[in-house]
């Protein structure tokens, strides 16, 4: 079963490729495919049964004003790519997000929740997830995640522990509830939904239960031996940014029980782990 992966030098890409050791990848960054060429994408993905899509334009205050590009990638690269599999007759995984909801709800979002982004960054996912189930409904799963960290690229787990090398305090937002979600974790799903005959659709990939961006540093700073009283709460009114961001972004995970594949695990769990083998680290 040759796969394809894209966006393969990112975080979650880097894990990815963990994931899926001893398989036949074919693992592209943005230099090797730029997905928003049709072309380009059909000439990578001839022989592949998987595409695997973990490219992405993530920074969600710059897509406030380049819209345009974000939505190149984000939009038209899915749909592309989705095209692609269709007539291949391959799988589609495709990561989305959070961000194609409110984040106005007080209870986990369900998968098929309508979606109602409140910034640029979600327009441009929720307009690549409504691309790839109606461009390869037969074969696209998209996989929405959120407050990602992992140990190849930055995050705000590693901030956070940069900080707290250089500054007594750190004060973090109370106001904003999610979901921590490592990216090895998320990686073994998508290969698990991959093995699997789960039906097409939408699969939420995070890390169980729900805390706030304060409650996440104290238990990295815990994890990592310091004093979770140096975490100071704040809201969201002391860091003003371009793009709004939901206040709640707790997803459900009935999908993945609907397809008889375990439930992700709890993320205080996953978040020891991740900084007992490293992938988290102190600074030195």
């Amino acid at each position: 079963m040759p796969i394809l992966l894209t966006g393969a030098a990112g975080m979650l890409g880097s894990d990815l490729q963990t994931a899926l050791a001893g398989r036949e990848v074919t693992a592209l960054d943005r230099a090797g495919l730029d997905i928003t060429d049709l072309d380009a994408v059909c000439a990578a993905a001839a022989g592949h049964d998987v595409i695997l899509n973990a490219a992405a334009y993530t920074k969600v205050d710059d897509a406030e004003t380049n819209e345009e590009t974000a939505y190149a990638i984000n939009a038209t690269g899915v749909r592309n790519l989705a095209i692609v599999a269709r007539e291949l007759g391959a799988k589609l995984v495709t990561v989305s997000t959070d961000y194609v909801f409110d984040g106005n709800g007080t209870a986990p979002y369900e998968e098929d929740a309508p979606r109602d982004p409140i910034n640029a960054y979600g327009r441009t996912k929720a307009a690549g997830e409504e691309f790839a189930l109606a461009e390869h409904p037969e074969g696209a799963y998209v996989v929405r995640t959120a407050w990602l960290y992992g140990e190849h690229g930055p995050n705000f787990a590693a901030t956070m522990l940069r900080l707290a090398g250089a500054h007594p305090t750190v004060s973090v937002v109370t106001d904003q509830l999610g979901q921590p979600t490592w990216t090895a974790d998320l990686a073994r799903w998508i290969v698990a939904l991959v093995d699997s005959d789960a039906a097409p659709g939408v699969y939420h990939g995070t890390n169980s239960g729900e805390t706030s961006w304060h409650g996440f540093t104290q238990a990295i700073f815990e994890e990592a031996g310091l004093d979770p009283e140096r975490v100071l709460p704040t809201d969201s009114s002391a860091f003003v940014r371009p793009a709004a961001r939901p206040a709640y972004s707790v997803l459900g995970h009935d999908a993945w029980a609907a397809a008889g594949l375990p439930l992700p695990r709890g993320w205080r769990e996953a978040l020891a782990e991740a900084v007992r083998i490293g992938a988290v680290r102190s600074p030195a």
